[in-house]
Order: structure tokens, then sequence, then C-alpha cells
């Protein structure tokens, strides 16, 4: 029962993190705000893990996949970042939940897991779902909705190098390794499309590192109590808070056809995820 509530938790706090970053792009370039992001989340996480996690922080064994795993996230979070700024929040994050068929799409490249037709299946139904929401040939498919199919794509290569690093590095050091690789690589773009924030947007700023500070911490609470896989369709509650904060703050309501979209992609990878889950019982 904790891993849930911990879980679910997570999902509650991350769609703040968006909402801020959709708040403030009509100031701030999206790329800078990523930055922040990144800068402030290692700020507020190194005291954390510091005091509280010292001990159980050991130099990572897979330095290279550590990398990776940054800048996939990174890109991931420029492209959802950039999306945000156009489009509605729920719409984007529809689409970014092509994740998961991603992940069963490359595992069997990557991780060497044999994919059935069933989760084949899914994956097809998923994409059709995106298709819906994005609807080519009736409304305008812009480059924002690219880019939020984008995030979905580089945030399922996250979780396959995620999987790879699950049995080796504690995730803790995963979490901080994660961020200063964002910070950094950020770091040299960012003076580019710098603009000087005032004194309530670096406080949002600040804020908004707090969020994916602690979700991320709480994610790593739930994963202690139980499997990634078992808790994985726990992942979509975060539509409830994004469409709630969508609403509230900028008067975005999902449309029809992407509550239809939402649907078949949320169907498409609960489905997956049970499958993966009978599939690890029985080997």
């Amino acid at each position: 029962m904790k891993a849930i509530f911990y879980n679910l938790l997570a999902w509650a706090i991350l769609p703040f993190m968006d909402a801020i970053a959709k708040y403030l792009s009509s100031d701030l370039s999206f790329f800078q705000i990523t930055w922040a992001r990144y800068f402030f989340t290692v700020f507020w996480a190194l005291p954390l893990m510091f005091f509280f996690y010292r001990k159980n922080l050991t130099w990572t064994t897979e330095p290279k996949l550590q990398v990776f795993r940054g800048l996939t996230l990174f890109f991931a979070n420029v492209l959802f970042f950039y999306s945000i700024s156009i489009i509605s929040m729920a719409k984007a994050l529809t689409l970014a939940f092509v994740a998961p068929l991603v992940t069963t799409a490359l595992s069997p490249i990557f991780l060497r897991e044999k994919v059935g037709i069933r989760r084949w299946s899914a994956v097809l139904i998923g994409f059709i779902g995106s298709l819906i929401v994005i609807r080519p040939g009736y409304i305008e498919f812009n480059l924002a909705s690219i880019a939020a199919i984008g995030t979905g794509f580089f945030y399922g290569i996250y979780l396959i190098i995620t999987r790879k690093l699950h049995t080796s590095d504690s995730p803790l050091l995963t979490l901080l390794l994660t961020g200063v690789v964002g910070a950094i690589i950020g770091s040299f773009v960012v003076p580019i499309v710098w603009i000087n924030p005032t004194l309530i947007q670096w406080s949002l700023l600040a804020l908004m590192g707090i969020f994916a500070c602690l979700g991320h911490f709480f994610l790593i609470l739930s994963l202690q109590y139980a499997d990634a896989s078992k808790l994985a369709p726990f992942g979509y509650f975060e539509i409830i808070t994004n469409v709630i904060l969508g609403y509230y703050f900028f008067s975005d309501f999902p449309s029809s056809w992407t509550w239809l979209g939402l649907t078949i992609i949320i169907s498409s990878g609960v489905y997956i995820s049970f499958r993966e889950r009978s599939s690890l019982r029985i080997k």
C-alpha cells in the first residue's frame, strides 16, 4: 500500500512543475526553463541526499549508461517544455504517453526481450490513439505536437536505460547523476537564450525544482516497496492533476478526441504492463 501511495503522490506532484514551466514560457525561453529545472533539482537534491542518504551513495558501475540516461531525459524535458509552451498540457502529456509503447517496440533491440504478437498489437493500437489526438489533415499538425511525441520517444529510451541500471546502481545516485548531466549540458547552451528573470520568476524556477525533486524522490520511495512493472500503470494518474491544473490556470480542457486518444493509449500501455508482469511470473 505504501508503494501505491508514494507513487500516486509523485504523479500528483510532478504536473505542478509542468504548470510552472508553461506559465513561465510566455516570458522565458523553454530551454532556459529546462536548465533551471535541472539546476534547482540538483540544488535541492544534494543536501537531501547528503544528510539523509549519504551512506547509500556509492559511485556508479555504469558511467556511460548514466550519461546516456541523463541525456535522454534532458532531451525529453526540452521537447516537452517546448510543446506545452504552445499546446495544452493535457494534449502534450497524452502524446508523451507513447513512451511505454516505444519502450516495448525497442526492447527486442536493446534489451533482447521477446515481444509477442499481443504486445506488438498493443503498440500499434497505442500509435493509432496518438493519431486520433493529433488528427493530421483535420487540425493543424504543428511542431509542438511532434515535440510531444518526441518526448515520448526519448522517455521510452530513458525507460530502457533505467531498466539496465536497475540492478547495478542506487536509484538515489541515478536521480542525482541525471540532474547533474542535465544541468551541465544545459549550462553550455542556456547563455545563448538567457533572459534575466525577475525575482518572482526566480522564485517560480526554484519552486519548479522543488516539485521535480519531491516528485522523483517519492517515485524512488515507491520503488523500495514494489517493482517498477507493478507500479507502471499508476503513472497515468498524472493526467488527472495535469487536466485540473491546465483547466484552472490556463482554461485548457481536453477535447473529446483527446479523451478518446488518451483512453486508447492508456489502455494499450496498461495492457503491455500487465503482459510484462505475466511474462516475469512465468520466468
